[in-house]
């Protein structure tokens, strides 16, 4: 760690007075400590109850951030690690939770998993989420394939976009405008800019809700060359959904999502005129029914992907669309058991030398145990039926002890559940190294943890997390898909902060260890830590953070060798006042405010020191 940020982290311990990131002083008491979960039993639980040590990210923390996407806001969160999330926007990331890959990480949106089925690795691209209609985003991170199925192996991202509002008619208007420049070059020219819109309301039994977003990013070139030239990034996104409520028991939603980018690209070391075009359309419908102790609930969406590149190699198209259904039934026994019993459909659709498709149907149960004396069992099973491989068996056991204190409690927490990861399309039918008898990769994770909470004030949890990964899909050499003898182990360790020492002062911080054997274990630092400041002084709030990130190897294509990167820190500052309170607020965000030149990705660009400037109006 370099000297000159020894102050720093001085001045953040010590500056309890100095810094906020709450608009409220109702939210900053409950910021993290006493917020309700949901993500790791499909039930509105108290944290204490569960089993996990759930994030949460809540709207009031992604306003704070405005102009930061939903990549960067959620890369300061433990046990996670998106490479490219500090480069020019536009650059393709890579997800990293608890020492795995992309593809071991499941994003559900409103409760239906989204995934390209026509990418090499069928992940999400998180480039196209927009962080302006959601409402809050929970993190469980384990094995979670009993309840979320394929992919769910070392985390959960769970978003949920923003409801109507009780009036007829509601509205907010966002714009931001800030600079976009590395740190050597610092020009100060506005290459930033992101505006959105949404009116909502209910009318009677029927809601409504339209919003639309976009952002614009030039002046950074995507590789690091003399010349740097600038490769534009453009984004646009459109939401609506209508709801009705016909009974106070039945209640119907239908949504729809168009996103689209454009993306000017480089390859590694060299400028070249590389255009690639994403587009995204989802259609949806969400239906719940309640009856007595218990509720139905359906949730199914059909969404359409295409890509388009132009590059150095030629003009190449991708096209790919994959129905979703998951139809579950939650039921509370007295007070103490809740069960969830459902199936889940997917088909996936992709376009190679000719169409390539599979269907995955899988029936899942789990019940969680809250007696009143202190214990909680989280249990479940589920049975994958794969229409290539057949079936395959997964299943979790999370206890947990609650030991309550005068004001707060002690939890003792354990967990071990198994998960999967199904071939893509593209392993078993792609034109090159397609093989249709690979077998789904297996996982294993194995929790413990502690959990201290003596009062409203303080929450400090630490977790160690053991995964043995199996049949790893990778190449023989003849570059044909195989299922890998070699297994991967990872480890590590995970610590988590909130505090409110005084009123109106929110400290949050976390450190993460990340050990991965087997693999060379690209981008995957081995400590990572992250400590944010807040202070809200009357109708005036400002956030201090600071994230750390250590060595780690990355591979140089120009020489395809490893290299060891340097670790670097990174500081932000946010301010923000609301001049009309609950209606009209302005920020300023300052990122990477000591202009740190540092490397993420070997030969790609990374920003510097950026301002931003906007403010958000309700109405």
């Amino acid at each position: 760690m370099k000297k000159n940020h020894l102050w720093l982290i001085a001045a953040l311990l010590a500056g309890k007075g100095l810094f906020a990131q709450n608009q409220q002083q109702d939210t900053l008491k409950v910021h993290q400590l006493d917020e309700v979960v949901v993500s790791d039993s499909k039930f509105e639980l108290k944290r204490e109850n569960s089993g996990k040590t759930v994030i949460k990210i809540t709207a009031e923390e992604l306003e704070r951030n405005q102009g930061r996407t939903v990549a960067e806001v959620i890369n300061a969160k433990s046990g996670i690690e998106i490479t490219g999330s500090r480069g020019r926007d536009g650059d393709v990331l890579g997800v990293y939770a608890r020492g795995g890959r992309g593809r071991q990480v499941l994003i559900l949106i409103d409760g239906v998993r989204v995934s390209d089925p026509s990418t090499f690795s069928q992940e999400y691209d998180m480039r196209l989420l927009s962080p302006t209609n959601i409402a809050s985003i929970e993190i469980i991170k384990g094995a979670a394939s009993t309840l979320y199925g394929t992919n769910a192996a070392t985390a959960v991202i769970n978003i949920t976009t923003k409801r109507s509002s009780d009036k007829h008619i509601a509205g907010r208007f966002q714009t931001s405008v800030g600079t976009n420049q590395t740190a050597e070059e610092q020009n100060y020219n506005l290459g930033s800019i992101s505006n959105a819109v949404n009116v909502n309301g209910t009318l009677d039994r029927f809601s409504y809700a339209v919003d639309f977003s976009n952002r614009y990013k030039s002046g950074l070139s995507a590789a690091v060359t003399p010349e740097n030239e600038e490769d534009i990034f453009s984004h646009f996104s459109t939401n609506v959904r209508l709801g009705y409520q016909f009974s106070d028991a039945l209640e119907v939603a239908v949504y729809g999502n168009q996103t689209k980018f454009s993306n000017e690209y480089d390859a590694s070391y060299a400028d070249a005129p590389n255009l690639g075009k994403n587009q995204q359309d989802r259609a949806g419908v969400a239906a719940n029914f309640s009856y007595g102790k218990g509720s139905v609930h359906l949730n199914a969406a059909y969404t359409e992907y295409e890509t388009q590149s132009k590059d150095t190699f030629g003009e190449s198209e991708t096209e790919g669309n994959n129905w979703v259904l998951d139809v579950y039934n939650k039921y509370v026994f007295g007070k103490q058991w809740h069960t969830v019993l459902g199936v889940n459909f997917i088909k996936d659709e992709a376009v190679f030398s000719e169409m390539a498709e599979f269907n995955i149907f899988d029936p899942y149960a789990n019940v969680v145990y809250i007696s009143d004396f202190g214990l909680n069992l989280n249990v479940g099973g589920r049975l994958n039926h794969h229409s290539e491989y057949g079936n395959h068996l997964v299943y979790n056991v999370n206890p947990s002890y609650v030991f309550t204190t005068k004001k707060g409690y002690v939890k003792v927490l354990g967990s071990y559940a198994t998960s999967y990861i199904t071939p893509n399309l593209t392993q078993l039918f792609g034109a090159f190294g397609g093989n249709p008898d690979l077998e789904p990769e297996e996982n294993r994770t194995i929790e413990g943890g502690l959990e201290y909470k003596p009062n409203g004030q303080l929450r400090l949890s630490t977790v160690y997390f053991d995964r043995n990964e199996k049949n790893t899909i990778g190449y023989d050499a003849n570059f044909t898909s195989i299922n890998l003898s070699d297994e991967i182990n990872a480890h590590g360790l995970e610590v988590e902060l909130g505090w409110l020492p005084v009123d109106n002062l929110q400290i949050d911080a976390n450190y993460t260890f990340t050990e991965r054997k087997g693999d060379n274990a690209i981008r995957i630092p081995r400590h990572k830590a992250n400590l944010t400041i807040g202070y809200q002084w009357e109708q005036t709030q400002f956030t201090l953070g600071y994230a750390y990130t250590g060595s780690r190897l990355d591979t140089n294509f120009m020489t395809f060798s490893n290299e060891t990167l340097e670790a670097f820190s990174l500081v932000n500052l946010t301010m923000g006042h609301e001049l009309i309170p609950n209606r009209l607020r302005v920020f300023l965000n300052v990122e990477n405010l000591l202009n740190e030149e540092f490397t993420e990705v070997i030969g790609f660009t990374t920003r510097g020191r950026n301002f931003r400037a906007g403010m958000n109006l309700n109405f």
